[in-house]
């Protein structure tokens, strides 16, 4: 979930023409700036810079985590925050004195409503969702006009030194710079180390600060009056971002238990993703970006028709790959077969699995699974183990989060499924989890139409899951059909042949519908999926 070298490209060239139209021609009376008192002006252009593309990540990813869709979630916080720096860049042309008064001032009110922007949304979210957007739009709106303001206005003010050329190249070059910086520390830096929340309040002191070093440096410029008016709403925000910094975390946990029904009991903003654990007496629900993963009161009715079926498909079994499923539980089946001598856990997330290895809970629910010695857990992005590795396998087994968005819906690409088809033995199968095929019957099907097109042979199934309602799985066997049974020997709790045989069957409301592959350059799996769920939330 980043902004793309061309969103920057976009944002840098909009911010050069705007720097240009303000400050062509216009008068400046200030002295001239020492080199000092440039480098501040310089300095805080890098600053303000990094602060207003972190509060575009902040705003874009936290959308994406609560409402999901990260592409649309991007581009409208994009899109929406260029045209405010439009508006803020033509409502500079109206400050035609005292520059850096108004800057001190832009820099306090940004500092404010982006340090509170992440906290801001998650209340709405958790206590009234159907103002989320309004919300949004107000804080883009406010931080894009406000960014909108201080290049033109820094710009005025380090040209009234230099040659307008030299100036502008200057400002722009920080401003690119910061950027840059923006762009790499908050995917690798600051959501692992901080999260979203941490990470606005410190971007917010951060230009809390910018306002107070140049309201010292330039104290000489702004009237008395104006001087201690800015300095005690600079204190005053400075308190509000550091109060918020240590505080959040506490305000965080209590809005957040406002999205659950259960007890939170476990919390963590890892590099990839929000992993939250909630307990109600002997129910364990483990919840990923605010999905529902599984529910300990009923996760075997959808693990054993996940597992079960397709390794009765297979000849053989000697080596299984596993890809999703980091919490252990599909391991977990897959050591009821005696006949494994290696089960590969792809997991992109290595929160998930060193989880599942280290929370007592969670250890006590996959039976200390990836503990086993014919386990090895690979840290990977599953499509890329797929591409780029050679080694074949009797099972794969796709326990992955519903395709909720682009990186998702790739892993259920018609491009994948051929992928798989050299990972594969000849008398293998794999099979995937596949959404509802009653609540989002289009993506379902649009799964088992991909799976076929990229050449295998497919069978459906489904079941009913309480806690997920009607849940669809589909197999694929590269060189005959899938025949499925009910392996004797293997401990069960749910699954038997007459379950089997009814998973088989599908009923008018969830039978087969014409609809589109899915492919890399036309994801239309994610448009299903979508349109299917809206419909029943």
């Amino acid at each position: 979930m980043r902004i793309s070298r061309c969103a920057k490209a976009v944002l840098a060239a909009f911010r050069c023409s705007v720097g240009v139209l303000v400050v062509a021609n216009e008068p400046f009376e200030h002295p001239l700036l020492s080199v000092r008192e440039r480098t501040t002006l310089l300095v805080s252009v890098l600053i303000i810079s990094i602060c207003a593309i972190t509060y575009e990540l902040i705003i874009a990813t936290f959308s994406s985590y609560l409402l999901g869709d990260s592409i649309t979630q991007f581009s409208f916080t994009i899109g929406l925050f260029l045209f405010a720096m439009g508006l803020g860049s033509l409502l500079s042309r109206r400050i035609t004195a005292n520059e850096l008064r108004w800057f001190v001032l832009v820099e306090i009110i940004i500092g404010l409503i982006g340090g509170c922007s992440a906290l801001l949304l998650y209340a709405v979210f958790a206590t009234t969702d159907l103002y989320y957007y309004t919300v949004m739009i107000t804080i883009i709106l406010i931080i894009g006009l406000c960014s909108g303001l201080e290049i033109p206005l820094l710009t005025r003010v380090v040209a009234s030194r230099t040659a307008l050329s030299k100036a502008l190249a200057d400002v722009l070059s920080m401003d690119y710079l910061g950027a840059l910086i923006a762009s790499l520390a908050f995917p690798i830096l600051l959501l692992p180390l901080l999260g979203v929340t941490l990470t606005a309040f410190l971007t917010g002191l951060f230009n809390v600060a910018i306002a107070g070093l140049n309201l010292f440096q330039f104290r000489a410029w702004i009237s008395i009056d104006w001087t201690r008016r800015l300095w005690a709403a600079t204190i005053t925000a400075a308190l509000i971002m550091v109060a918020g910094f240590f505080f959040s975390a506490s305000i965080t946990d209590f809005f957040e238990q406002q999205l659950y029904e259960d007890h939170v009991i476990y919390r963590q903003q890892s590099a990839y993703q929000r992993i939250v654990i909630t307990r109600n007496d002997q129910d364990i629900r483990l919840f990923i970006n605010g999905d529902l993963q599984f529910s300990s009161r009923d996760e075997y009715r959808y693990h054993e028709l996940l597992v079960h079926p397709v390794m009765s498909a297979a000849r053989s079994h000697e080596r299984v790959a596993v890809l999703g499923g980091g919490d252990g539980l599909v391991v977990r089946e897959l050591l009821k077969y005696d006949d494994i001598q290696e089960i590969v856990l792809v997991d992109l997330d290595p929160a998930i699995t060193d989880l599942a290895l280290d929370f007592p809970l969670l250890r006590e629910l996959n039976d200390s699974a990836l503990d086993d010695p014919r386990v090895r857990i690979i840290n990977q992005d599953a499509y890329k183990f797929i591409l780029e590795g050679s080694d074949l396998f009797e099972v794969i087994i796709i326990d992955l989060p519903d395709p909720n968005n682009e990186s998702l819906s790739k892993l259920y690409s018609e491009q994948f499924y051929r992928l798989l088809h050299k990972r594969l033995t000849p008398d293998g199968a794999f099979v995937t989890q596949a959404t509802s095929p009653y609540f989002a019957r289009e993506a379902f099907w649009c799964i088992a139409a991909t799976v076929e097109t990229s050449g295998f042979h497919m069978l459906p199934l489904h079941t009913y899951v309480p806690s997920f309602g009607e849940w669809g799985f589909v197999i694929g066997a590269p060189n005959r059909p899938p025949d499925v049974k009910i392996i004797s020997g293997v401990s069960l709790r749910y699954l038997t042949a007459d379950l089997l045989k009814a998973a088989l069957y599908f009923d008018p409301d969830t039978a087969r519908i014409p609809v589109d592959v899915n492919t890399l350059d036309n994801p239309v799996l994610m448009r299903y999926y979508e349109r299917g769920w809206r419909y029943w939330d």
